[in-house]
């Protein structure tokens, strides 16, 4: 028993094996696994999106989505020189920071929302994606007149947790220096009365 593909569906596949054929590493899937190259798309998407909803690794996931192909990107951009992109993957960059920041305060809260990692990734792809442009959305409409409002405070902050930091590590270096001389002096008095008792 076979089953027959509506012609619709058929077509829509051929569509959509041809925009897959501009993709080199799924030519090569296909040839490995003798599975269709359209097939192996929408499963893995099916997965992806199944993953995302039930929360399986989803966290991991949105992690490796907003860090992976804009990272890429911006190495991209940074090797042609194309201002606009350097633009565009800078302006995400600190949306994406901004976006990390609230959601460290908020864990506690976000944890409750459900399918809260597939808005993020939902999110995520909406700013990353050139086609929609949402980090410079968020940046033009909001953030820049934040950033700019608060700059001077930014700053104090900033340097305030950098004098704090080299305080830290260099009391943490005088204590280190000064465990390191009382072992040293330890050894050196315990090799001296081992001396006198032979």
């Amino acid at each position: 028993m076979s089953v027959e593909v509506p012609p619709v569906i058929k077509e829509q596949l051929n569509r959509f094996r041809k925009k897959l054929d501009k993709v080199p590493i799924l030519q090569q899937a296909e040839e490995l696994t003798k599975v269709p190259k359209e097939y192996l798309v929408l499963v893995g998407g099916l997965i992806f999106i199944l993953l995302i909803f039930f929360g399986i690794g989803a966290g991991s996931l949105c992690s490796i989505v907003g860090f992976l192909y804009p990272a890429f990107k911006s190495f991209q951009s940074i090797e042609n020189r194309a201002k606009n992109d350097q633009t565009q993957w800078l302006i995400y960059w600190v949306v994406y920071a901004f976006f990390s920041i609230i959601e460290v305060f908020a864990e506690f809260l976000l944890y409750w929302i459900p399918f809260y990692y597939a808005f993020k990734m939902a999110f995520l792809l909406w700013a990353m994606l050139p086609q929609t442009k949402g980090a410079k959305y968020l940046y033009d409409s909001f953030l820049k007149d934040f950033l700019k409002k608060n700059e001077s405070k930014i700053d104090a902050a900033l340097n305030d947790a950098q004098r704090t930091a080299n305080n830290i590590v260099s009391d943490a270096a005088v204590a280190a220096a000064d465990a390191k001389d009382a072992g040293i002096n330890a050894v050196k008095e315990m090799a001296k009365t081992n001396g006198k008792s032979d």
